[in-house]
């Protein structure tokens, strides 16, 4: 391969990769934009979306918890015979 050949080709590669790296600024400046205009919540709603979130977990955690206890003492009582 000539040294024109190689020269293009690397300079090729180099636009290639300018254009790469020009899409990936524009992408962060874009979210970085966006990200201004968004509403974000108050420190209160905040604190209560956080408050619900977590009694609707435990609430959850207590279902499934009494569903297994149940399932299980079912499943036992069909395997063992004693029905």
């Amino acid at each position: 391969m000539s040294n024109d050949k190689k020269a293009t080709k690397s300079k090729g590669a180099i636009a290639i990769f300018d254009a790469v790296m020009g899409k990936i600024r524009r992408f962060f400046a874009d979210t970085v934009s966006e990200m201004g205009r968004c509403s974000w919540p108050s420190r209160s709603e905040l604190l209560e979306s956080t408050v619900l979130v977590v009694v609707a977990i435990i609430m959850l955690g207590v279902f499934v918890a009494i569903v297994d206890f149940l399932a299980r003492y079912f499943i036992s009582l069909i395997t063992s015979g004693s029905l």
